[in-house]
């Protein structure tokens, strides 16, 4: 998907996804300008000529006022010009046949009345999630959010396809059904559901599209679970009554809709499956999909027994794509796996997803979802050798980690005493482009000066601490530096004085000033230990003026400790004498305290 070049290479899941989509973007912009520049692509230069390569006209070759003309337009999709046509075509008392205004029937339910976009052409997907769903019958609100929904209209009323359809003079159960799936797309589920009472009066017969349709809007039509639960039996036994073959998506729709019939959901939803079984249907990913969901989502999940049976069932398989939902069932089930933190099941998952093409279900914002939760879930519940052999394993190549991944893996390694591989994380982390995220800098400095390590460790632990430093700079135009925070410059001065660097600690002590913070006992000691270990007792000096300009309580001590511990020229006594105590500084605030 990329090109092989180090600089042209995606640092982070923000990246790889901007990459991903642009060969797409670049395909809709071409056909954007074929379209509306169709003057300059009317030549043919391939030899041979290859009409089914050749690309589709977009331009209407009828002309003049004639049914044909605007069944053309139907099949350039070319809403407003097809409306246009339409109207012309009544003013001029000219009939159209019933199969050509079902034909525009259909592209204006589909488009909702608009005009065509690459966004629209897409399926929009329901937002099945409904927080907070209590597993009794209580009214539970009707939400109409949508996931990756357009903003603009909706189903307006009295658009150019209800006009269309009141004014026809003759209707037949194609036009009622097409207005029905219609307003389900675009959100009128109350006046879908009475425009199917309306086919019904007229003694019609729906297809199984529209009962499909009809059965996915139920949780909008009923606020009880079980009168939604009711509603969904009478539209299947409508289906038995008309002899409407139900197929696999009548029953995902069914699932669909118990997602949001709580506790009813539950006790209902293993019986659809059976009678799938009794039917001969096969389940698909988004069968089991809605089934998890069912089951795990929005209640306290204790039993591993549904997902286990679903996971036995889907590693027996290579699943094809039937369902438009089928693509969400491996980000569903694996974050099952982790609020069960049941690692075994993310195993069985991960040999269930290289079954056959059972792969393909995941696209780049999946696939980086997928692996995001199950390297969290590793770190959660893996030995720290097992998850570093992962990490290597998957990043960059299979995954791009979070910010929420690193922190999981530092506070991995923190639980398995393994901080010496602090600072190759932190190469990463500057790779990834997360060196400004506040939250994991702290998190890193926090840990590296936490514990005394070996001096080798140490030294690397300094040199992440200088880079941190670094971002807290102005590195050049346009770039706005990181402010320093109390606790962040504390840990870097104790990550300094520790590698034997006292002027740069120094350096940073002075910070503290600036700043307007208080740095704490550690920090004062470690910066001591440091002057000490490298016979600096100016630096020493400089600190105990530091501690009494500020009044903290702990100046005294470190005078004491400078005069005992270094060996003192006359002027550098003097020096230490002269510094002039406050003497309510015993009556301050503890310095312990990080004031941010």
């Amino acid at each position: 998907m990329f090109q092989d070049d180090p600089f042209l290479m995606p640092r982070n899941a923000a990246n790889s996804r901007l990459y991903a989509v642009s060969k797409e973007s670049g395909r809709n912009a071409a056909k954007y300008i074929i379209k509306n520049f169709p003057q300059y692509f009317d030549k043919t230069f391939a030899e041979p000529n290859v009409p089914s390569l050749m690309p589709q006209p977009v331009t209407p070759r009828a002309e003049g006022v004639s049914e044909e003309a605007l069944r053309e337009r139907v099949h350039l999709r070319m809403v407003k010009e097809s409306v246009d046509m339409f109207d012309q075509l009544l003013q001029a008392g000219t009939p159209v046949s019933l199969e050509t205004t079902n034909s525009l029937l259909d592209l204006l339910c589909f488009y909702g009345d608009g005009e065509p976009t690459p966004e629209k052409e897409q399926e929009e997907k329901e937002d099945l999630e409904e927080p907070g769903v209590d597993a009794s019958e209580q009214k539970a609100p009707k939400r109409q959010f949508r996931r990756g929904a357009q903003p603009g209209p909706r189903w307006r009323e009295n658009n150019h396809a209800e006009r269309i359809f009141k004014i026809m003079p003759e209707r037949n159960a194609h036009s009622y059904c097409t207005m029905i799936r219609g307003m389900v797309k675009h959100g009128a589920y109350s006046r879908a559901y009475d425009m199917y009472i309306d086919l019904l009066n007229e003694r019609h017969k729906a297809d199984v599209h529209t009962f499909n349709a009809l059965i996915r809007a139920v949780p909008y039509l009923k606020d009880k679970f079980v009168e939604r639960w009711e509603l969904a039996k009478d539209l299947l036994t409508h289906m038995a009554q008309q002899k409407v073959q139900p197929t696999l998506l009548t029953f995902n729709s069914v699932l669909k809709s118990l997602r949001r019939c709580g506790g009813v959901g539950r006790s209902m939803s293993l019986f659809v499956l059976k009678e799938m079984e009794a039917l001969d249907i096969e389940p698909s990913l988004a069968s089991y999909d809605h089934l998890l969901s069912v089951y795990y989502r929005g209640v306290e999940a204790q039993s591993s027994d549904i997902i286990s049976e679903v996971l036995n069932e889907v590693e027996k398989r290579s699943f094809t794509a039937q369902d438009p939902d089928d693509a969400n069932f491996f980000n569903t089930a694996m974050q099952v796996c982790c609020d069960l933190k049941d690692i075994k099941l993310a195993y069985q998952l991960n040999r269930a997803l290289e079954k056959g093409d059972n792969w393909k279900f995941l696209d780049v914002d999946r696939s980086n979802g997928y692996w995001s939760k199950f390297f969290s879930l590793l770190c959660m519940m893996e030995q720290i050798e097992v998850v570093l052999k992962w990490y290597k394993e998957m990043s960059p190549s299979v995954f791009y980690p979070s910010p929420k991944n690193i922190l999981d893996l530092l506070q991995a390694l923190d639980a398995a005493n393994q901080l010496e591989v602090i600072p190759s994380v932190w190469e990463d982390v500057k790779q990834l482009g997360f060196s400004r995220r506040q939250d994991l800098l702290e998190e890193f400095l926090s840990l590296m000066s936490r514990e005394q390590h070996p001096s080798e460790v140490q030294l690397a632990f300094a040199k992440c601490a200088e880079e941190i430093k670094g971002v807290h700079e102005p590195a050049g135009p346009g770039q706005v530096p990181l402010e320093w925070t109390g606790s962040a410059l504390g840990h870097v001065v104790v990550l300094l004085s520790r590698a034997g660097r006292t002027q740069d600690a120094w350096n940073m002590m002075e910070h503290f000033q600036k700043i307007n913070r208080i740095p704490t006992d550690k920090v004062m000691d470690e910066f001591l230990s440091c002057a000490k270990q490298n016979n600096c007792p100016d630096e020493a000096i400089k600190m105990v003026k530091l501690a009494a300009s500020l009044g903290l309580p702990l100046s005294q001590r470190l005078k004491s400790r400078t005069e005992e511990e270094f060996e003192l020229s006359e002027t550098q006594k003097k020096a230490l004498e002269s510094i002039r105590w406050d003497g309510d500084s015993s009556d301050s605030d503890s310095s312990d305290s990080d004031r941010e």
